[in-house]
């Protein structure tokens, strides 16, 4: 069982490429459960074409966590992809983090954390203790950056390969840097950029994945772009990056830029 998180900057497009990246597995044969962890619950809804389904803490809040069964928040979407939203508290009351850490206890109990890939996204603007715990508990234990080229974004991820280097030396931790993801925002030079950052922070760019219209008309169908345009070379990236995937086998504890020097790398990429 592969157990991957997809971690970046919010709005940098994990949702779309891990719903993607979900479908495209599932075209070859394997069974995907994909966890949402962000309260905004929409990591699945183009996997089940637009509908946004409960949150586990919806339930929680309405029922308490004895009365939910596997039923209740696994729902199956394109390919059989089996789909969860962990959901959160209310706007402005409670710890979004701390649904995570529910989500996972009720998964584990009802036995649903089993499949050939179990794919976590995970909102990473901010890695407090409860976004991180599908790399702090084990639950994760290949860590995927998705990033473009715009420093903000690369902040972001940098910052994640903080959290990544300081929990790989807790001993229920076994979470690795497995690569990084260009989603890209059409920038000049930009996949050089990444590439080089990549390296820099001891890992590779694992897939290139360019802007394309097709993705939006993809969304407003409800669909992925899997499913909706399948013989677009858009379609073909996001295969590609499930095949990378699944043969990937090299595993780093990422060493972190300091700021001065992403901003000097980045700089020197816009600059010319």
């Amino acid at each position: 069982m592969k157990q991957i998180a997809l971690y970046g900057k919010g709005g940098i497009g994990k949702s779309t490429t891990s719903a993607n990246l979900s479908a495209a597995l599932s075209d070859q044969g394997l069974d995907i459960l994909q966890i949402g962890c962000d309260p905004k619950r929409d990591s699945t809804r183009m996997l089940m074409n637009g509908r946004l389904i409960p949150t586990v803490m919806d339930l929680v809040r309405e029922r308490g966590d004895r009365n939910i069964s596997i039923e209740d928040v696994v729902f199956r979407g394109y390919g059989g992809v089996r789909c969860v939203e962990a959901g959160g508290p209310e706007p402005g009351v409670g710890c979004a983090g701390r649904g995570i850490i529910a989500t996972f206890q009720i998964l584990e109990k009802l036995g649903a954390l089993q499949a050939d890939v179990v794919l976590y996204d995970v909102l990473g603007d901010v890695v407090c203790g409860g976004f991180a715990m599908p790399m702090r508990e084990g639950y994760a234990q290949e860590v995927y950056l998705v990033t473009s080229g715009e420093l903000m974004s690369l902040y972001a991820a940098n910052n994640i390969c903080k959290a990544i280097a300081r929990l790989s030396t807790r001993a229920r931790s076994r979470c690795r840097l497995a690569g990084v993801i260009c989603n890209a925002k059409n920038m000049p030079r930009e996949k050089e950029l990444v590439e080089e950052f990549a390296e820099r922070i001891n890992s590779r760019m694992i897939q290139f994945i360019p802007r394309d219209r097709i993705v939006q008309v993809s969304e407003l169908n409800k669909k992925t772009v899997i499913e909706f345009a399948s013989e677009s070379t858009q379609a073909e990236a996001y295969r590609n990056l499930a095949r990378k995937v699944m043969e990937n086998t090299r595993m780093d504890i990422p060493t972190p830029l300091e700021i001065e020097d992403l901003e000097s790398l980045a700089y020197e990429y816009i600059k010319e």
